[in-house]
């Protein structure tokens, strides 16, 4: 067998293969290769008379990846443009599943996206307006950055899952699914969702500590002065932007490629309609807001895992037939490093990497991101803590099973995914396309344009708060009125959302994608972690301390990251060897590590002796609300709730992270039996999920509706507000608390 050099010597295929080598000819260097050549045999066959064998592939291009050309491997996972292995003749000689054409009209999309934007700016309207009218809420700035300080765990809950989940942990969960099999949904799912369990006991620190915070940047500089501020200020800023444009890029991306709708339009509007109800509802809109789109993708994705797995579809349609045609699927197309090509196993070095990436880069993502904060902030005392380990619970689902159902539905029903729909994020569109037709497709711009709005939303309101307190308030008006502040906040809202909007056409301008900016967030916020959970855990910690370590991670971090990219690559492309999994995770590691290690040894041998929580004292709210303290005055740091709290957080962290996984590996490949019960765990789960997430928060506002509805009839339906104890019940808190009684 025989692989031909392409007429520039740029594309080299093999008959029957996917273009393998990509080079460059204009190096001087043509005519350097002459032939690839192989011995023809191939020891494994499979029933459809492909011919694969991996390993003699991998051999040969790492081989070629050896010259001075810096020649660069790219190969399909599964051989394309031959019959389909199950018989779905439609799909045969095909090379892609969508041939470059959209599936849908422009109009379609424009409808979703206008249409879709109009809907929620009415509906968060309305319900704000209503709120303020007949609940008693006020129109001011506290009430706007920081929803009155009143959430409760179940509107926490799911605006944890609505922020964490992107258009990325949709289609990047599938895209792994796709590649390792089970394992791809597993890591994906479990590795970011122990960030939200750790964070949980940082936001009962912050409630204990500073309740009268408004934002995380507000209590560094109290504890570590104002240089160490602006350093932080510019790690939640360029978070916040990454994240943003990211968002919008990804749905964008989709949008485009499903309708045929100009990307930089999409650009423009997606943020236009999220502008407008934020700007109106502040704080509380982005919680309603989150609470609707959350329980739509739920709803979706319960739709989505039973068509595939609940279903008369041919060839899949149950669970058996899933099993059965991954376990073909393994024998024609094996998965390079899974223990035997199978796709129904844990044993997955690449799986496992990308879990480890995954966990590390993601802790910086959600430290670095005032919104989090911010929904500390919102919330009652207890919510605190409960809202963020419930969201964790409730979010693992959304990728688990979604990915579970589309990822593996398009493996087992042989979906022809070319290299470019699978970098665009296209396959849960073709899987939807295929399972459900039109409406699959439809239900999947749905649950894009939620996830885009609603964490979009968060992503405004974070910036927006850091720069009405922590520039506007801190720098240029200290005597700054409640009316002024309102309306930079809303004024930055509007000018951080069209910031957005250009930005993201400029990265589409210059060729940056969702899954560049994807990787490079992680390593450029891996090293904030540490010292922003320290600054409310460890009070030995000084400025410089944190500084160092915070900077100087990120700088290991990227000399890391550049340096692994040049060595084995020998050249940076922003689409291929910048996102290489091997790089990103060695430099998250590294930024990590260095963080650590800086932050300790310098606390150890010049620690600080300063009585921070004094300094959280000195923050003022904007209209003259008492909050009963809570701090703990009894010498020791340690709450009795935090304690009880760590005690279930962290066994919770081992049992998702360690124990779940290890007692998968005595399964070795999945029997049906096993894989039946993998299936019906995700269904299980998200199924109880969708109910936690759609009646909790209802049932914590039962009296906040009786109220708007009783005085909206004119009828005693419920209690009138009491403003005098409205931020987070936190006296109730404090009267139930352990201090309290310790005290009297």
């Amino acid at each position: 067998m025989q692989c031909i050099i392409g007429e520039l010597q740029q594309d080299i295929k093999c008959p029957g293969l996917q273009p393998v080598i990509q080079g460059d000819s204009h190096l001087g260097k043509t005519g350097a290769f002459g032939e690839i050549s192989w011995d023809g045999t191939f020891p494994h066959w499979s029933s459809m008379g492909r011919r694969i064998d991996a390993e003699r592939i991998e051999h040969a291009v790492r081989n070629f990846a050896e010259y001075p050309l810096g020649v660069l491997a790219h190969w399909s996972k599964m051989p394309l443009g031959e019959a389909n292995l199950f018989g779905l003749t439609q799909f045969d000689n095909k090379e892609s599943f969508f041939s470059g054409k959209p599936i849908l009209s422009q109009g379609i999309g424009y409808a979703v996206v206008v249409g879709y934007g109009a809907f929620f700016v009415l509906l968060t309207g309305l319900l704000s307006f209503l709120d303020q009218r007949y609940g008693g809420t006020k129109d001011n700035s506290e009430e706007f950055n920081t929803a009155g300080r009143s959430i409760k765990t179940g509107l926490i809950a799911v605006d944890v899952v609505s922020r964490w989940t992107w258009v990325a942990t949709l289609t990047v969960s599938v895209n792994e699914a796709y590649t390792y099999g089970v394992s791809g949904p597993f890591w994906f799912s479990a590795a970011a969702a122990i960030q939200l369990i750790v964070f949980a006991i940082v936001a009962l620190e912050v409630k204990r500590k500073a309740p009268k915070a408004h934002t995380v940047i507000e209590l560094i500089r109290l504890r570590w002065g104002h240089p160490t501020a602006f350093v932080f200020m510019y790690l939640c800023y360029l978070n916040n932007f990454c994240i943003a444009i990211l968002l919008f890029i990804g749905a964008g991306a989709i949008l485009t490629a499903v309708t045929g709708m100009n990307l930089y339009a999409t650009l423009v509007l997606l943020p236009l309609g999220v502008i407008i109800y934020t700007f109106g509802g502040g704080l509380k809109a982005t919680f309603t807001s989150s609470y609707l789109h959350t329980v739509i993708i739920f709803i979706t994705v319960n739709v989505m895992f039973f068509v595939i797995y609940g279903s008369n579809n041919n060839p899949v349609g149950t669970i058996a037939d899933v099993y059965n045609n991954l376990r073909v699927l393994a024998e024609a197309v094996p998965v390079k490093d899974n223990k035997e090509g199978s796709y129904l196993t844990m044993f997955s070095s690449g799986g496992l990497q990308f879990g480890i990436w995954n966990l590390v880069g993601a802790f910086g993502t959600i430290f670095a991101d005032q919104g989090y904060w911010q929904g500390a902030i919102a919330a009652t005392p207890r919510s605190a803590f409960r809202g963020y380990i419930l969201g964790g619970l409730l979010w693992i689902p959304i990728p688990f099973a979604f990915s579970t159902a589309l990822g593996l539905g398009a493996l087992a029903a042989d979906l022809p995914i070319s290299k470019d729909e699978y970098g665009a994020g296209l396959i849960c569109v073709a899987a939807a396309q295929f399972f459900m037709g039109t409406g699959g497709v439809v239900l999947i711009l749905t649950v894009v344009f939620m996830s885009v709005t609603s964490a979009g939303s968060a992503q405004f309101m974070a910036m927006s708060s850091l720069f009405t307190y922590d520039v506007y308030k801190t720098y240029f008006n200290p005597k700054a009125t409640d009316h002024e502040m309102l309306m930079v906040s809303r004024t930055s809202v509007c000018a951080f959302g069209l910031v957005i909007g250009a930005l993201s056409c400029l990265c589409v301008k210059v060729g940056i994608d969702v899954n560049f900016l994807f990787f490079v967030d992680g390593i450029l916020l891996a090293s904030s972690y540490i010292p922003l959970m320290m600054m409310v855990m460890w009070k030995d910690v000084p400025a410089g301390a944190a500084v160092a370590s915070a900077l100087g991670g990120q700088a290991v971090g990227l000399t890391v990251w550049l340096s692994h990219v040049w060595i084995v690559y020998k050249r940076f492309t922003v689409k291929d060897t910048l996102q290489r999994l091997g790089p990103t995770l060695s430099a998250t590691c590294a930024a990590v590590a260095a963080s650590l290690l800086i932050l300790c040894v310098w606390t150890w041998i010049r620690p600080t002796k300063d009585d921070y929580i004094e300094k959280f004292k000195q923050i003022e709210l904007m209209d003259g609300v008492v909050i009963v303290e809570n701090t703990d005055k009894g010498g020791s740091e340690m709450h009795p709730w935090f304690n009880k709290y760590t005690c279930f957080a962290m066994p919770l962290s081992f049992v998702l992270l360690v124990a779940w996984p290890l007692l998968t590996l005595p399964a070795d490949i999945f029997s049906q039996g096993y894989f039946t019960f993998w299936v019906v765990l995700a269904a299980v789960w998200t199924i109880i999920a969708t109910l936690v997430a759609t009646i909790q928060p209802l049932v914590e506002a039962r009296r906040a509706l009786y109220r708007v509805i009783g005085n909206m009839l004119g009828l005693p339906m419920g209690p009138k507000p009491d403003n005098s104890v409205k931020p987070l019940d936190q006296a109730q808190d404090y009267e139930k608390s352990p201090v309290k009684s310790q005290k009297s």
